[in-house]
């Protein structure tokens, strides 16, 4: 399995609103895509930061969502406020419980 953890940092009081986006946008959205498994957003709705994790059954699949992740990926920045573009990372997934 692989990871792709995408990392914007939105303003403090946009939180709701990205949240909301990630749930009601993104989500539906990546499900539709070949090898999806999950994803997870972690906040801290004190700084801003988000940390966005998608779950990708192989890495030929992850690879092949790039340019739909990288649309939604910015419009999650729109609505966070984030002037600098998200960094993203992609790692394999050693252990699962």
């Amino acid at each position: 399995m692989f990871a792709r953890v995408s990392i914007v940092q939105g303003k403090p009081g946009k939180m709701d609103e990205g949240i909301k986006h990630y749930r009601e946008t993104l989500l539906p959205e990546a499900k539709k895509m070949t090898g999806f498994k999950g994803a997870y957003l972690l906040v801290d709705r004190k700084t801003g930061k988000n940390l966005g994790i998608t779950l990708w059954d192989t890495e030929k699949n992850m690879q092949a969502s790039t340019a739909a992740a990288n649309r939604l990926r910015t419009q999650a920045a729109e609505k966070l406020a984030d002037p600098n573009p998200p960094v993203v990372e992609v790692y394999e997934v050693a252990v699962q419980s």
